[in-house]
């Protein structure tokens, strides 16, 4: 799509240097007290920013990123996409439950397509694989129980579901919870043969992304599809035993289970002529098993004898590659992105991040879309994650992340705009483990400090903000906002993303006398993550396209 010319901004000029974003991705503004890992890390520069510049703070979860409820947690996906598209779209939690309520998605083509093959009491199974959860990030649990009930509307007889733990996005140790409003609900059709088949937890089946670790994908295809692994009688007697080993597993590395019948035999493997949803909305961990089940010359891993399934998504994971073929909700369409009008004011573009991240700096940042948008305009850069639990290294790839961006800004044409996302802050935060939470916070706030090093030497301008919460919350809490506790009064570890606003710092030298803060608070309005792609354009010395939410700056003249 092209798109039009960006006017100039009179009262700000581009600056001499480069303008350089940096995401610390799950970094919040919390309530500062003993749960709060961003409060509670030593923290210099990054205090110094907040303290000198001029700082206000987003909402990023809920309605102000296009999430059904500001109930809803944000997340890196939605977050992305909202300031690169400098527009708030209505994500995959809501669209999906737009279309069940609507009803529209048993009406549609994909449904029909696999009933063809499953439903009207044909001996064929419907398999249902996704995470298992409530917690509106990646898949929630009411879209499983929708598609369980439609399937008895559409009499399909059999039917297996794959739940993959989760203990990110939702509470630890609430798998069990989950399991049982699955079987319950199941339990209303007892004329028809539900069952769970087989599961384990997400990260440590079936949920990688953006390749780091495709052996995880190979053990939920053995897991699900072929039915291999470490046989239970029941998800009780597998949750039992599994919690008792090597000093009780989390939800989300959950050793991978099959359950299987009184001869020892799987009760779910995926067979010639069956049907196979993958009930997950969001796309980065869910494409690589969409792979694994549609690509013609996969290679991954050995798949073993490929099963003829119909197979599809709940939504489509990558619009670009057309994974999956067939969905069962359409994706938001987001067109006109700040990439497409930076290419066309032909200033030139960086994108980096580690491998954790690096999807959100490229993928979601230009609207879902894969690859390069202009060759010639672009450049974007992986640093490889390390395979190993992120609380073990709290300090991921930050310093390489930063060594690669100051290397690009020191050539002899640097890029007039930066961006990346440090991933430390989630990544750490998820593990729930406080005291390595608080290192990740450290770790940024040192390489905070080169990026504005650099920045101030080359007359360029940092702005600094994140994504949504996540490090600056810690603590499961109760309705009153109070730390829960377990029987020793210690507080219950938290590894979830928090609803808390993300502080957004401009770090400009050179030109902070151009121009000032917009006051909100007058409008009433509160400005979210879709506000930065206007104030990213303003700072380099252009107008915001119209459409786009209002930038949080204005000229001072």
């Amino acid at each position: 799509m092209t798109v039009e010319t960006l006017p100039r901004l009179q009262g700000i000029q581009k600056p001499k240097g480069p303008l350089v974003l940096a995401i610390l991705d799950g970094v919040g503004w919390g309530l500062g007290d003993g749960g709060d890992a961003v409060a509670l890390a030593r923290k210099p520069n990054l205090e110094r920013l907040w303290r000198s510049s001029p700082t206000c703070t987003l909402a990023a979860h809920g309605e102000a990123v296009g999430m059904p409820s500001d109930a809803d947690m944000g997340n890196s996906e939605v977050g992305h996409n909202a300031m690169g598209a400098g527009r708030i779209f209505r994500q995959g939690a809501a669209l999906v439950q737009d279309a069940i309520a609507s009803g529209r998605i048993w009406q549609g083509a994909t449904w029909n397509w696999l009933m063809e093959a499953v439903g009207n009491d044909q001996p064929h199974t419907l398999h249902l694989c996704g995470l298992l959860s409530d917690g509106n990030v990646h898949a929630h649990i009411d879209h499983v129980i929708a598609l369980i009930a439609a399937a008895d509307h559409a009499h399909v007889q059999r039917v297996r579901v794959h739940a993959l733990a989760d203990g990110r996005d939702v509470a630890e140790g609430t798998f069990e919870t989950f399991v049982a409003m699955l079987e319950a609900a199941m339990h209303a059709y007892h004329k028809r043969d539900y069952k769970v088949a087989s599961g384990g937890g997400r990260m440590a089946i079936t949920m990688d992304r953006y390749e780091a670790d495709w052996s995880m994908v190979e053990r939920g295809w053995n897991t699900h599809v072929r039915g291999r692994g470490r046989g239970f009688e029941s998800v009780k007697q597998a949750l039992q035993l599994l919690r008792k080993e090597a000093g009780g597993q989390s939800d989300q590395t959950l050793a991978p289970f099959v359950i299987v019948d009184a001869k020892g035999q799987p009760i779910g493997p995926v067979q010639d002529g069956d049907a196979f949803v993958f009930w997950n909305f969001r796309g980065d961990r869910a494409i690589e098993i969409t792979r694994a089940f549609e690509d013609e010359e996969f290679d991954a891993f050995a798949r073993g004898p490929q099963p003829k399934v119909r197979f599809a998504g709940m939504m489509q994971y990558d619009g670009d590659l057309t994974l999956p073929k067939h969905f069962l909700v359409e994706p938001p369409v987001i067109e006109r992105t700040m990439g497409e009008f930076l290419a066309q004011l032909k200033l030139t573009t960086l994108a980096v991040s580690e491998t954790q991240k690096f999807g959100h700096v490229t993928y979601f940042w230009n609207g879902n879309r894969s690859g390069l948008l202009e060759p010639d305009f672009e450049e974007y850069a992986e640093v490889p994650s390390d395979r190993v639990p992120f609380d073990e290294r709290p300090e991921m790839r930050a310093h390489e992340i930063t060594d690669l961006v100051l290397a690009t800004l020191g050539v002899n044409n640097p890029p007039d705009f930066v961006r990346l996302n440090y991933p430390n802050g989630d990544m750490v935060g998820h593990t729930g483990n406080l005291e390595a939470t608080v290192s990740a916070i450290q770790t940024l706030d040192v390489e905070v400090g080169r990026l504005m090093h650099v920045v101030r030497e080359m007359g360029g301008i940092l702005v600094v903000t994140a994504d949504h919460g996540n490090a600056d919350d810690m603590w499961m809490r109760d309705g009153k906002g109070r730390p829960q506790r377990d029987a020793m009064g210690v507080p219950l570890p938290k590894t979830s993303h928090t609803l808390n606003p993300v502080p957004l710092t401009i770090f400009d030298p050179v030109h902070v006398d151009d121009w000032r803060l917009r006051d909100f608070a007058k409008s009433g309005e509160t400005p979210g993550l879709a506000n930065v792609a206007a104030t990213l354009f303003n700072l380099l010395g252009y107008a915001a396209p119209k459409d786009y939410a209002p930038s949080l700056i204005a000229p001072t003249r």
